[in-house]
């Protein structure tokens, strides 16, 4: 059974005021509890926040650093985000606003990377091949916010590897680029339909990994390997 990377999606149902902070506060003190090192907060439904908003947030920040993890908020209206700026929210913690999603400029075809570095994953070896990932990304002009991004997402894509296919012929790799960091975890399982996935159902524990590595992301494409059996994930994390 592959190591559970803890990343959870919280969907606010209303605007971050007075009444609803205990309740939001409530779900992510839960959240932490379980092990929790990623939360990420989406605001879509949210078109105000007051002072007991803004402070819970900053309580919950300090609490997740303090645990070794990071909150973020993702679909932030310009009203909400405006009110995050003047109290330097936006300073604290990764805010991703409901337009500021890039489109990745796809790669030449004969554009080679500046370094790669690949190494074969043991079905034990989650850990450390998530580490060594990390390590590779943070010499890229990341910050750290980003690095444990990029970290979290590779873990789902390396744990949905070593579930789902023969465990033993699982690559991960590293490429620098100008402009992004790019990370690859291939496999020699069946293979799937990247267009057969459908999102999860809301009371299911499994089948959130495609989608919160979307969200940690700036581009993630699952595609056939060139030759022989198996998948490629391909993550893309910009780096300018």
């Amino acid at each position: 059974m592959p190591e559970c990377t803890h990343i959870a999606v919280l969907p606010l149902e209303s605007d971050l005021d007075v009444r609803s902070v205990p309740v939001v506060k409530a779900q992510i003190e839960r959240l932490i509890a379980r092990g929790c090192r990623r939360i990420i907060l989406n605001m879509s439904n949210a078109s105000y926040i007051d002072s007991f908003g803004m402070g819970m947030l900053f309580a919950e920040i300090r609490h997740m650093r303090s645990s070794g993890g990071l909150l973020s908020l993702i679909g932030v209206s310009p009203e909400v985000y405006r009110s995050l700026k003047i109290l330097r929210l936006v300073d604290a913690m990764p805010i991703s606003t409901v337009d500021s999603r890039v489109d990745v400029p796809e790669l030449p075809i004969d554009q080679r990377p500046l370094w790669r570095t690949t190494f074969s994953v043991r079905p034990d070896g989650l850990s450390e091949a998530r580490d060594r990932i990390a390590e590779l990304v943070s010499r890229l002009g990341l910050n750290a916010d980003e690095v444990f991004d990029i970290k979290l997402a590779a873990g789902e894509a390396l744990g949905n590897a070593i579930d789902h296919t023969c465990a033993k012929g699982v690559l991960a790799s590293v490429a620098a680029y100008t402009d992004r960091a790019v990370v690859e975890v291939s496999d020699c399982g069946d293979g799937f339909s990247p267009a057969d996935v459908r999102a999860p159902d809301p009371a299911s524990e499994r089948g959130r990994g495609i989608a919160l590595m979307r969200l940690l992301a700036d581009a993630v494409t699952i595609a056939p390997k060139s030759s022989g059996t198996g998948m490629v994930v391909r993550i893309v994390k910009l780096t300018h």
